[in-house]
């Protein structure tokens, strides 16, 4: 790996930009491959990075670091075996580490301490959470894929204490059930602390909801089959509502079933949120989905503001707005807004024009289009080279699988089977495309409406508030791509909330560790950073004594970044340890 940099000119100033790349062969070529933007920062953005690094890294449980790492200070000598000195327990150390100390900074470790208190158990609950959502964070598998390989190879055993012979996944299994009754009390406790470290208002909140399907049998109380984002209507699945910040920074989530609509889970989201953490003057963002004309009307008695994107089909009712060219303003380079009063004067209705849409949408009209004048075309030569008589039912059933799938542009045309005794077939098709709906698609394409109570925004306020709301749509990305919180393999309803809420716990660290990184200039992708880490090792050397006795000498050591790591080490304020402390009663094991 090397460091490149990027000079570019802005407003009469030169800027360099550096990144970290890679060189990766492909086939029979050798490409660079990105592994972090480290960007350029100025003083005041330095010192927010380092401030931000200190109460993070700099605060994870001192006690702690104190009782793991050892520095490598020389204490005298001894004779040892040259030919007998070996290498053992080789672990990956860097990135449960990593995830170690956002564990500790977000303070989970206390928390779930609190509400986990020990027993009679050898081993604490709260750290077997933490071996869960580290888990999950860096390398997201099964409960059985922890205990069985996951956990045995990576440093945790001594970060956290925990034998490898004590996780097997019964344990895990029941750490799920006792967490899954504290949701509220973590949700909580998460923000108020992301709220300290990252300076959070929580005044714009986001809601969406995405879907989450399952493999196997599931309890069928909220396993139900609905309109599936994972393309997998062949599965039950499981609905998450998801409330996070402007930042993407999570509030708190709720689950449902899955065959519940959007549109019926506004009320309750927007009451347990306002329950758990008051109603303060916020602003909720929500997409088309969720409107009704009930939901409206009740957000608008209760006094809550919004601002929600609106069905297309409401763009008929500012046909003369839109095809009016006075009013337009340019906010930005391709975006233009127009704002409109409702017609009871009560919302503000936000006419949005993109010229990248406009292209897009129409693509997908021209394609669609294509396909079924080509899927008529077809069915019509077959009509007329039939030399018996064809089912009429039959054929209307083919003309409906055709526009069906490509409904984007099925009301572009009419189509009828006229009966046609003059043909052994009996019928003849017929069809043409209508001009209305070409002049309404050139009109609209490319045009979106929002609408919202707060009368006292810009256009360009209400636009770039609006457009937020992608935060939501990423935190669920993330979950899925990243975190793989799909498929659910769960058949019990305790369990598969647990299974949510510790995909949850891992979003919040991997939301951490991206504000961390993006403060410090390192880009905005956290799986890079982590797989970058798990390149840095923790491993035995062992040393046998030239006494004749059968003693040695064990130390557990951090490999050293190289020097590429050391830099991303340096712009997240963090300090590798350079030593661990073997557990005591290590046989035949001089103490160092």
């Amino acid at each position: 790996m090397y460091l490149r940099h990027t000079r570019r000119f802005k407003d009469g100033k030169s800027h360099v930009y550096w990144r970290l790349v890679r060189s990766v062969r492909r086939g029979r070529k050798v490409v660079q491959q990105t592994v972090a933007q480290l960007g350029e920062l100025d003083a005041e953005g330095r010192a927010r990075a380092e401030a931000l690094a200190r109460s993070i890294a700099g605060g994870t449980s001192q006690s702690c670091q104190g009782q793991l790492f050892d520095r490598a200070e020389a204490s005298g000598s001894v004779a040892v075996k040259l030919d007998g000195v070996r290498l053992e327990r080789s672990r990956s150390f860097g990135a449960v580490w990593l995830g170690w100390i956002l564990w500790h900074a977000l303070k989970l470790d206390e928390q779930c301490e609190a509400l986990l208190a020990p027993q009679r158990e050898t081993v604490g609950w709260a750290e077997v959470i933490a071996i869960l959502v580290i888990g999950r964070l860096c390398e997201p598998s099964s409960e059985l894929h922890v205990a069985e390989q996951w956990y045995r190879s990576t440093a945790l055993e001594d970060l956290l204490g925990v034998a490898v012979e004590d996780i097997y996944d019964e344990r895990l299994y029941r750490a799920l059930d006792r967490l899954l009754p504290h949701k509220e009390a973590v949700e909580k406790h998460l923000v108020t602390r992301l709220g300290e470290l990252f300076e959070l208002d929580y005044d714009l909140l986001l809601y969406d909801v995405t879907s989450t399907y399952f493999e196997g049998v599931a309890d069928p109380a909220i396993a139900k089959r609905g309109y599936s984002r994972d393309h997998r209507p062949d599965c039950v699945q499981v609905n998450i509502a998801l409330v996070v910040s402007r930042e993407g920074m999570p509030l708190g989530y709720e689950i449902f079933a899955g065959n519940t609509t959007d549109v019926t889970t506004v009320q309750q989201i927007v009451e347990k949120m306002e329950e758990r953490f008051g109603k303060a003057n916020r602003v909720w963002v929500m997409d088309r989905g969720m409107v009704s004309a009930e939901n409206i009307s009740w957000l608008n008695s209760t006094g809550r503001r919004y601002v929600i994107g609106t069905a297309r089909s409401e763009l008929g009712r500012f046909t003369q707005q839109i095809t009016e060219k006075t009013d337009w303003r340019q906010i930005r380079e391709d975006i233009e807004v127009k704002i409109c009063r409702g017609p009871e004067g009560s919302e503000t209705f936000l006419l949005c024009r993109s010229a990248s849409r406009s292209e897009k949408e129409k693509a997908m009209h021209e394609r669609f289009s294509r396909h079924i004048e080509e899927g008529l075309q077809s069915l019509g030569r077959r009509i007329e080279r039939s030399k018996k008589l064809l089912e009429r039912a039959e054929l209307e059933r083919q003309i409906g699988r055709l526009l069906g799938q490509n409904s984007r542009a099925a009301a572009r045309y009419s189509i009828s089977l006229l009966e046609d005794k003059t043909t052994p077939a009996g019928v003849k098709l017929k069809w043409n495309a209508r001009p209305e709906w070409d002049d309404w698609a050139r009109l609209t394409e490319g045009t979106y409406i929002l609408r919202s109570n707060i009368h006292d925004w810009t256009d360009e306020q209400l636009w770039k508030t609006y457009i937020q709301l992608t935060e939501a749509e990423a935190a669920f990305r993330i979950h899925k791509s990243d975190l793989c919180i799909r498929p659910i393999w769960h058949h019990k309803q305790g369990r598969i909330k647990a299974h949510i809420l510790i995909c949850f716990l891992a979003y919040v660290l991997w939301k951490t560790l991206q504000q961390w990184q993006s403060r410090a200039g390192l880009g905005h992708s956290p799986r890079t950073i982590l797989t970058e880490f798990s390149r840095i090792h923790s491993a035995d050397i062992v040393l046998p004594l030239a006494d004749g006795s059968k003693r040695e000498l064990r130390l557990r050591c951090v490999v050293r970044p190289d020097r590429e790591q050391e830099l991303l080490l340096q712009r997240l304020g963090m300090t590798l340890p350079e030593r661990l402390r073997p557990p005591a009663g290590t046989p035949n094991v001089v103490p160092t």
